[in-house]
């Protein structure tokens, strides 16, 4: 598999594959990944992000405006079964690196682009980061939906969404080619992704023709959702059924709060906001042990907050050649026959560009001349 990839989107898809067991080539820009600086590392090219987002790949570093980096691009082509890519149409054409050119290679190569918005409109060659997206995708508007103010997701939701989906499209494709022998192009956009994932359930009454009501999930979107204080901490309960909210109410003392509100599913849905504020109200009584241990008793669920240095803490130590030790991110998916590995460590920039090119028929004279021409770094 070619990754001709950057920043967080299309790497995280790679990382995905790798640890499926791919074997990914990344080719990087003679500069390097910004996701290399990505926040502070114990090396220079080696963030946080970077060592876990760059594993199981091998890293050549190429000059693709050279005409000798194009060249050693293509004869590495020729040998992938996949190619993924997040360059823009617009530089993916003046590169000549698009589905076409590297069908000339290589027949029946499955080609993924992914960028911002789709190629045949007028927006095909606007940047687009995970920022942009969110606002252009309707997040932005949940957020003025809910507290009154426009705003976006603290994480880079669309970039990894969109890498999953990169993820098991190239999957779907291999599948295909399995059983006809036939490549192809599959186009991720962004936009297309973020809406379909965004309208799942925020399509909602407006999804209906005419519409039976304005779009928004309304339990998801009342400014009430959120971790509920305890007497002495933090903690996320969702009483979620009848038999639920019986539970916490009746046994806290409040029977008083066992109301119309509750009859059924969309009566609870349309008083959201107050049921939200009166399971506030019924949690800061108690400590938040003693409502752990209560909606476990009843089947309620509930959990601690969960915070991003106790859970960086949980996370195995595994040891980089060059880095030193760093917190590995597991993969996320068990299989019983096949599992997800770590194989190899991030590579430094260009780490593994001889024994690329080697593989695909350069000679150590020849490499050597890409590298006196700038067409090629590391080694």
């Amino acid at each position: 598999m070619l990754d001709l990839t950057s920043v967080i989107m299309g790497p995280y898809a790679t990382q995905i594959l790798g640890d499926l067991g791919a074997d990914v080539i990344s080719i990087e820009d003679i500069a390097g990944d910004v996701n290399r600086a990505m926040g502070a590392g114990h090396h220079p090219q080696l963030s946080g992000t970077a060592l876990n987002l760059l594993r199981n790949k091998r890293n050549v570093s190429l000059d693709l405006k050279h005409p000798d980096g194009r060249a050693a691009f293509l004869r590495i082509a020729a040998t992938s079964d996949v190619v993924v890519t997040n360059l823009r149409p617009g530089p993916l054409g003046r590169l000549g690196l698009t589905y076409d050119d590297v069908r000339a290679h290589r027949p029946d190569v499955v080609f993924c682009q992914a960028q911002g918005w789709p190629s045949d409109s007028e927006r095909a060659d606007d940047p687009a980061y995970d920022d942009i997206v969110q606002a252009a995708t309707g997040i932005a508007d949940l957020f003025e939906r809910q507290t009154g103010v426009p705003a976006l997701m603290p994480t880079i939701v669309a970039d990894k969404v969109c890498g999953m989906t990169i993820a098991y499209s190239v999957l779907a494709a291999l599948r295909h080619r399995d059983r006809t022998g036939e490549g192809q192009r599959i186009e991720v956009a962004m936009v297309e992704t973020m809406r379909s994932f965004l309208l799942v359930e925020h399509g909602g009454a407006a999804i209906a023709v005419p519409p039976a009501g304005p779009p928004g999930h309304q339990r998801v979107l009342t400014p009430f959702r959120r971790p509920q204080q305890t007497s002495d901490g933090w903690i996320s309960v969702l009483p979620y059924s009848r038999k639920n909210y019986d539970d916490l109410f009746g046994g806290s003392g409040r029977a008083d709060l066992l109301d119309h509100r509750l009859v059924d599913n969309p009566t609870r849905l349309a008083h959201s906001d107050s049921l939200y504020r009166d399971v506030a109200d019924v949690l800061a009584t108690n400590t938040t042990d003693h409502w752990l241990a209560f909606c476990r008793k009843h089947d309620i669920p509930a959990t601690a907050i969960g915070r991003l240095d106790e859970i960086i803490d949980e996370l195995p130590i595994a040891e980089h050649p060059v880095a030193g030790p760093y917190r590995q991110i597991p993969p996320p998916v068990r299989f019983d026959r096949t599992p997800m590995t770590v194989r190899r460590p991030a590579p430094l920039v260009g780490a593994d560009g001889d024994e690329v090119l080697v593989s695909v028929g350069y000679t150590t004279d020849e490499i050597a001349a890409l590298r006196s021409a700038g067409a090629l770094r590391g080694g």
